[in-house]
């Protein structure tokens, strides 16, 4: 082990670190994007902020979220699987998505240990997590709540307070507006709090549906997709083996699988172009291919939009001084989504695509392509609904650079990696039930590792390369991910016994869950 990795452990190990020793806190939340989105990790879309952080800083490749945008966002900022906090609901626990369910009292948000810490903590962006942030230990928030409106929202909060609607044709752009708070914020600090350390929790909506994207951006990207989802996929694999990120056999498209929600409506209102399979480029009509195409584009307008913004609150950091004792990670809240619908103020066909007036959706020919290499889309177990990318970027602490981490690892691990790095020893009512990544920072660790997932039916359990996973209504299947990480090769009905010693462990978690999840009163008839 190097001299400078256990000069740093010993520091960790201290509770005593002077705030000028303490290292501060990016945390980077993108929503719906596909695991190979970023360049860095095999896309061909252009993220150049984010690909400079990868190359001088780790990239995770077997780390997950919870396969859903608010069990992801619980499980982050606390801690915990969503189902011991009332995040999510599995079997008779009872749980729920966006603002409602509150969580139970032991189950603290984490600027409130940070704030014990002598932390300043700041929150821009998406929130879905219930309470607001200000009473939940934030110092600053700026909350998009509305996210069927990146031009004009109506719901959106300033430290927990209700701020006017924006009207059409301000020049407002959500995820503009995401990053100039963070900014703002940050240089409040360095004005009013420099001898604090921070935690600033910056949750872009980009690149969620509805694809809206600033007419200027989608220019930049133009016809980048004419060649269709087949040959971006394809591609992307080529370069994802040529990186390292991932070996074997290219998963097949599941041309059956549509959107995990039905909505007939929304195909009828969006018009001939839209397509709710996976199919073969060759098989779409001009209108269809033309149509997809320009989504595509626009969800890589949003991508390459949000790397622009988060490029400049990296230039805010530098010139605070603060870039290399910023410990900074990236990663994303589910994988991309299949699903289409239609919301917010509707959709006009006549308006250009990716303006206010239009609700286009990524779909699941597209989200197949930003999968790759892995199967399935958010809200599934699989890995191409629960794998995500995690840059890990901290000059001050990480002298390797341009590495990729193969160890396995949960949003769950978050939590306990600050806590480490912070020198803060929680009092746990619960026990986090994550591990802290800290020596991965070093090296890759073969340790195996436990990790449990549920989602509306859809189950997973994960112990060491062996992955047990259904979709809901069907039967467990069985991966050896150390040879199959693409999930190509089922390998339930050849291994009976490893099915039911692993469903067997994936039940015991959830009767753990059980002793500590909040209790829901029935609701009356």
């Amino acid at each position: 082990m190097k001299l400078s990795f256990i000069f740093l452990a010993c520091c960790l190990l201290s509770s005593t670190l002077s705030a000028a020793e303490k290292p501060n806190f990016l945390i980077i939340l993108a929503d719906d994007l596909g695991f190979s989105d970023l360049g860095s990790y095999g896309g061909e879309i252009r993220t150049p902020a984010l690909d400079n952080l990868a190359n001088d800083g780790l990239r995770f490749t077997q780390f997950y979220n919870t396969a859903r945008c608010w069990p992801t966002r619980g499980s982050l900022m606390t801690g915990y699987y969503p189902q011991q906090i009332g995040r999510d609901s599995v079997e008779d626990i009872k749980g729920g998505g966006g603002h409602k369910n509150k969580r139970p009292d032991w189950a603290k948000l984490l600027p409130l240990y940070f704030k014990e810490a002598g932390y300043r903590s700041y929150h821009s962006g998406k929130w879905h997590i219930d309470g607001m942030p200000v009473e939940n230990g934030f110092d600053r928030s700026y909350l998009l709540k509305d996210q069927s409106r990146f031009f004009s929202p109506t719901l959106h909060y300033e430290d927990d307070q209700k701020l006017p609607p924006v009207k059409e044709g301000t020049g407002f752009y959500g995820t503009i507006k995401v990053a100039d708070k963070a900014i703002e914020y940050l240089k409040q600090h360095e004005s009013e709090h420099s001898q604090k350390p921070f935690m600033a929790f910056v949750a872009f909506a980009a690149p969620h549906f509805p694809l809206h994207a600033l007419p200027e951006d989608i220019k930049k990207v133009g016809d980048r997709y004419n060649e269709g989802w087949d040959s971006i996929r394809q591609k992307r694999w080529e370069k994802i083996q040529q990186i390292g990120i991932a070996s074997g056999k290219l998963s097949k498209v599941e041309l059956e699988l549509g959107p995990p929600y039905h909505f007939p409506e929304a195909l009828k209102i969006l018009g001939d172009g839209e397509v709710n399979r996976p199919l073969p480029w060759n098989s779409l009509s001009e209108k269809q291919k033309e149509f997809q195409a320009k989504k595509m584009a626009i969800h890589a307008a949003m991508i390459e939009r949000m790397d622009l913004e988060i490029d400049r609150i990296l230039k805010q950091l530098k010139s605070m001084n603060q870039f290399d004792n910023t410990v900074i990670m990236f990663l994303s809240d589910n994988g991309a989504s299949a699903e289409i619908m239609v919301r917010g103020d509707g959709h006009d066909p006549n308006a250009p695509l990716g303006s206010a007036k239009t609700y286009p959706c990524l779909g699941p020919g597209w989200s197949t392509a930003c999968n790759t290499p892995f199967r399935k889309h958010k809200t599934w177990t699989h890995e191409g609904g629960s794998c995500t990318p995690l840059i890990i970027h901290w000059p001050k602490g990480i002298k390797t650079k341009g590495e990729l981490r193969r160890d396995a690892g949960h949003v769950i691990d978050i939590a306990p990696t600050l806590f480490d790095l912070a020198g803060i020893s929680p009092k746990q009512t619960v026990k986090f039930p994550g591990k802290s990544l800290l020596s991965s920072f070093e090296k890759d660790n073969a340790a195996k590792r436990s990790l449990w997932w549920s989602h509306e039916g859809n189950d997973a359990f994960r112990y060491g390369d062996w992955k047990l996973v259904l979709s809901k209504g069907h039967d467990w299947e069985l991966y050896n991910l150390a040879r199959d990480r693409n999930e190509t090769n089922n390998l339930a009905n050849s291994h009976p016994e490893k099915v039911k010693e692993l469903e067997k462990l994936w039940k015991s978690y959830v009767d753990e869950f059980r002793k500590v999840a909040p209790k829901r009163k029935p609701k009356k008839k």
